[in-house]
């Protein structure tokens, strides 16, 4: 098992392209940390050209029809997430465990030439954008994401105290809502919203609007809608 000690994020040395790991139902979010199983040869690939380089990996979204092209280049949705690789462990068979940090949005703007087994793209990293929010709203929305997560948990204790920690910590409303929507099962298409929104205000109140439908469904579904730690991922 080899440990990555430095987790910290350069973007100055960031070189704006970015290795592609596209799966159909996993979106990364800054902030989490995302369990991997690697075991297709190009993936693998990929993750050892990472480890060699600077164990950076873009975790993409496979658009609707993927199925169609799955070996080839099928479609993707435009924005992704960048993650560390913070620890990878090599099994006997050749394929990999991980645990994969994420640390940024990133814009899909275009795919490189393929010259390699996996799928390279020109990206620009996106910021949370706090421009429309002042600092009182942001409180305020954090007070409606925290009263609306404790009216729909009481039927999951574990998650129940993991939200309690994150909401007891002086997170900033980006992370709060990164962390949220990553916990929760939620379609693709809509999960993928809200790693595409960087107005912050405007991911909060989609983040609220889910939340209160989730709040009038029946007890029974909540354990549903609702799933963490997150499942160990396999490509």
């Amino acid at each position: 098992m080899s440990t990555h000690d430095d987790l910290s994020f350069a973007v100055e040395k960031f070189s704006g392209i970015a290795r592609l790991f596209p799966l159909p139902n996993m979106a990364l979010f800054p902030h989490v940390m995302q369990p991997l199983h690697v075991f297709e040869r190009r993936y693998r690939d990929l993750l050892e050209d990472a480890i060699h380089d600077d164990q950076l990996i873009t975790m993409a979204v496979l658009a609707p029809g993927w199925e169609r092209d799955y070996e080839g280049r099928p479609a993707l949705y435009p924005m992704a997430c960048v993650g560390r690789i913070t620890v990878h462990y090599r099994l006997a068979d050749g394929t990999y465990n991980l645990l994969l940090l994420g640390l940024r949005r990133v814009r899909l703007l275009h795919e490189l030439t393929p010259l390699k087994t996996f799928r390279e793209a020109e990206v620009e990293l996106c910021e949370d954008d706090y421009s429309t929010c002042s600092l009182a709203h942001q409180q305020t929305l954090r007070q409606d994401l925290r009263k609306a997560l404790l009216q729909i948990l009481p039927a999951l204790p574990e998650t129940q105290e993991q939200l309690e920690q994150l909401l007891g910590n002086d997170v900033s409303l980006g992370i709060l809502t990164d962390v949220v929507s990553y916990m929760l099962d939620i379609d693709m298409a809509r999960k993928q919203l809200m790693l595409g929104e960087v107005d912050v205000q405007r991911r909060a109140q989609l983040l609220l609007s889910y939340l209160s439908e989730v709040a009038v469904d029946s007890i029974a579904c909540k354990a549903e809608a609702l799933c963490f730690p997150p499942h160990f991922s396999a490509n």
